[in-house]
């Protein structure tokens, strides 16, 4: 009669087990044999196993939502797009050197680019942003995420400057442009280029100093201090004056520092390109003859006023290196920053007889050139004319 009772026949789910036992009851009898007892028993243990399995089943299902919705969050926190610059492709985020990690965080909190601060703060952490923290101008792109920021922070990619300067006439001037585009600010800028123990090595003076820097435009790194500066200058200064340039100033018998000083007393006299190699050969023939330069701008240079239009007999009388009214040869240094084109137009000034000249009465910007003191006497009359007539006396 058991013979065709199975196991797997009479296996079943909790909410049913009533019914079978009451089958069972009904098939053998009431009377409970042994192995009746035992067939009871093994339907009792199915039941608890799968209530336990249930059970498992459950917990296991939470534990996986839980460690799902901890994946998504790790996975948006630091893959996800945390940089949001509206209709902006690009940002530029300057760390100062010096900077920790509060630091640069709070820049970026002031820059009110970033949507969640906390978790590029927790993806500063788990990559040790705070041990490797790079000073330097980074190009922040739009939608990156902190994973990337971070990378990009710790590798220290900068986005470099485009540093340009020219148009300059003092030191202070100078150190100000710059301040304005790197790191180091002009005070220190300043300081540091009036030291002579800082520029000597270099080869330059505190007067001749402001030859060093050739006004051009160059790709620096933003977190530059004032010797790494002056520096990467050198290195273009240097590179400036090549071979051809050297040769035509050997020709001339001037240095380097004595044609930029030439120079930047032509661009002071002139600012028509097409004029300086003319205006240039006036002063060469003075120099190679042993006449005083007698040039305007260094007594504007000497007086510090450059607004002069009008130079007067008593301004010739300023005891100063610069009056070369007073004193033969060049001033002891550049009146004002060279420029390329005015250190060209020494380097190839025209050859000619000309040993005067004075600005055209026409007031277009450009000069009339004399042989003699008698021609040039006579320009000047002109010139005084017409500036009474503009009334313009000083």
């Amino acid at each position: 009669m058991f013979a065709f009772i199975s196991k797997g026949n009479l296996s079943f789910r909790n909410s049913r087990g009533i019914d079978k036992l009451n089958y069972l009851y009904k098939f053998v009898g009431k009377e409970k044999t042994c192995k009746q007892r035992n067939m009871i028993n093994l339907f009792r243990l199915e039941g608890l196993q799968s209530k336990k399995l249930k059970y498992a089943l459950y917990v296991m299902f939470i534990l996986f939502v839980v460690a799902g919705t901890v994946l998504l969050k790790y996975y948006r926190d630091i893959f996800s797009s945390n940089i949001d610059l509206g209709e902006k492709t690009e940002l530029f985020i300057h760390i100062p050197s010096g900077s920790d990690m509060e630091g640069v965080l709070h820049i970026f909190e002031e820059s009110k680019c970033v949507k969640n601060l906390e978790s590029l703060e927790w993806v500063m952490e788990k990559k040790h942003y705070g041990q490797s923290v790079k000073a330097g101008r980074y190009r922040i792109e739009n939608r990156i995420s902190n994973n990337d920021l971070v990378n990009l922070l710790r590798a220290g990619h900068q986005a470099p400057v485009n540093l340009t300067f020219n148009n300059t006439r003092t030191l202070e001037e100078f150190a100000g442009k710059i301040g304005k585009q790197i790191e180091a600010d002009s005070l220190s800028l300043l300081t540091f280029l009036r030291d002579e123990a800082n520029i000597k090595p270099y080869g330059f003076k505190s007067e001749t100093v402001i030859g060093l820097f050739i006004p051009n435009s160059y790709q620096v790194y933003w977190n530059m201090s004032p010797q790494t500066f002056t520096e990467r200058m050198y290195r273009e200064y240097v590179k400036f004056w090549n071979v051809e340039r050297m040769k035509k100033a050997s020709e001339l018998n001037l240095s380097p520092i004595e044609i930029s000083t030439l120079a930047s007393i032509v661009d002071e006299e002139t600012t028509k390109n097409d004029e300086k190699a003319r205006v240039a050969g006036v002063y060469v023939n003075r120099l190679k003859r042993g006449i005083k330069l007698d040039a305007d701008p260094t007594l504007k240079f000497a007086w510090g006023d450059f607004s002069m239009r009008r130079v007067l007999n008593k301004h010739k009388a300023i005891k100063s290196p610069y009056n070369t009214y007073k004193y033969a040869g060049l001033p002891p240094g550049p009146i004002r920053q060279p420029s390329i084109s005015g250190i060209d137009s020494v380097l190839n000034c025209e050859k000619h007889k000309y040993i005067y000249f004075c600005a055209s009465p026409e007031f277009n910007g450009y000069h009339v050139f004399a042989r003699s003191l008698r021609e040039h006497n006579k320009n000047a009359e002109k010139y005084q004319r017409a500036l009474n007539k503009e009334r313009i006396f000083k």
